[in-house]
């Protein structure tokens, strides 16, 4: 877990909230730590990688996921991307998508990418989690779990009276930050595993 900050104070205010770092990192320590926890997590299966990025490009909150799709396109990234902002996926057509890729490929090793909701300090923390989750859970969606290992995000605070204005509201500066962050951590992860 990572959170990426904008100045110093909301910085220190992250850290003494969460314990898992004791001293103060750079951003390319961080981007360089998660990348070689993905590429384990990438390394340790044999079955076909497909990156799963969730979400729309109709709300700033939920379109990290159509980023970092976008982004991964972009660098001609060895593996299959489904979501981008070009064909974005999303709660209308997820499971038709789940669907299409079960019947191209042969039991996938799916890793998934969302934003999500959280703390308003831990706004920018980004997770790299192995198993599935759940897309669209704070809203409240029914929809399949999905992926093998997930990287999400806190792009906004969680107002539990209206999580859709959270994600709604969110500004594209973080969005884009993050996805920029999360696409850097991906490609050193694959092209590491390629060597």
């Amino acid at each position: 877990m990572w959170p990426f900050k904008k100045n110093n104070e909301e910085k220190r205010r992250v850290e003494r909230s969460n314990k898992t770092f004791t001293r103060e990192t750079s951003e390319e320590e961080e981007i360089a730590k998660m990348a070689n926890k993905l590429k384990e997590i990438i390394a340790n299966t044999s079955k076909e990688i497909i990156f799963l990025c969730i979400g729309s490009d109709r709300s700033t909150g939920d379109s990290l996921g159509p980023l970092v799709g976008t982004i991964l396109k972009d660098k001609n990234t060895p593996f299959p991307i489904y979501g981008t902002l070009q064909a974005p996926v999303h709660a209308l057509n997820i499971k038709k998508v789940l669907k299409e890729i079960h019947d191209t490929f042969e039991d996938p090793f799916i890793i998934g990418i969302d934003a999500c909701l959280g703390d308003e300090s831990k706004i920018g923390t980004i997770f790299i989690v192995e198993g599935a989750f759940i897309p669209g859970k704070a809203l409240k969606k029914d929809l399949p779990s999905v992926g093998d290992c997930h990287l999400k995000a806190i792009v906004n605070y969680f107002d539990p009276l209206s999580p859709v204005q959270s994600l709604n509201s969110t500004r594209l500066y973080t969005v884009i930050k993050i996805a920029d962050i999360m696409s850097k951590i991906i490609t050193r992860a694959i092209y590491n595993k390629l060597k």
